[in-house]
């Protein structure tokens, strides 16, 4: 990779931590009061199709690796990495796409549907992106990172600021993880994320405009993933780097 193109991706990690930052605004506030009220229209068939679906596949990422594919892309330049997780959100984005539309149009049964199927496509997409970086998922807490990346990505304000200081502190963090993954809190986890989608997703269960908002929402969601999980391990590839790259301390006489 040239010296430009680090350059570049390093000033795009920056403005992206800065933005993962931010105290809650006064918007993010008052999104927050109005999606706890709008959560009391939807009906209980949604919300639990949408906690069912998240308990699964928190527990299948804590409790397996089965969902991995792909090897770990090893002996690969910082480029090559970049480039192929490019394709893989290009790639993701496309049939997520294609999955909120066809669901969307399909009325209310089928739009109940969508939530496990994009959650589906939402974590093989971080399990192919840890691998194009490297990182071997079979680890315990390589998986339990994915979650916190799918809880940077989407989740209010208010708990985003403390979960990117974990990821961003993530080699000191995970000495401190439980050695047994019951113990994760899920609960905060689904509650943020069920919280983060209903607005965005609630209307696809529309009749006429399902299909476009299934489409659109698809679309971004997924992208905003994929661009979280790329700046997560930027992140950990420039500490790395910065830490290789430091003088050894003087020997002792």
């Amino acid at each position: 990779m040239t010296s430009d193109d680090e350059q570049q991706a390093r000033i795009e990690l920056r403005a992206w931590q800065l933005k993962m930052q931010r105290a809650p605004s006064f918007l993010n506030n008052f999104a927050r009061r109005v999606q706890v009220r709008l959560n009391a229209f939807l009906p209980e068939k949604v919300h639990q199709a949408i906690t069912s679906a998240i308990k699964q596949m928190v527990r299948g990422v804590l409790f397996g690796s089965q969902h991995t594919t792909g090897k770990v892309l090893a002996n690969a330049t910082f480029a090559q990495r970049e480039t192929a997780v490019r394709g893989q959100i290009r790639n993701y984005r496309t049939m997520a796409t294609a999955e909120g539309a066809m669901t969307g149009a399909g009325g209310f049964l089928l739009g109940l549907a969508d939530f496990p199927l994009l959650l589906g496509l939402k974590l093989k997409l971080l399990f192919d992106v840890a691998a194009a970086y490297g990182y071997d998922v079979h680890d315990y807490t390589e998986r339990l990172y994915l979650l916190y990346v799918f809880q940077l990505a989407f989740s209010s304000q208010h708990t985003r600021n403390a979960t990117y200081h974990r990821l961003a502190d993530w080699d000191a963090y995970r000495l401190t993880l439980p050695l047994n993954p019951e113990e994760f809190y899920w609960r905060t986890f689904q509650q943020e994320y069920r919280d983060y989608i209903d607005l965005a997703k609630m209307a696809q269960l529309l009749p006429f405009v399902g299909a476009a908002v299934g489409a659109v929402a698809n679309y971004k969601l997924i992208e905003q993933l994929g661009e979280t999980a790329k700046n997560c391990y930027r992140m950990r590839y420039f500490a790395a780097e910065s830490l290789q790259s430091r003088p050894l301390p003087p020997r002792l006489p």
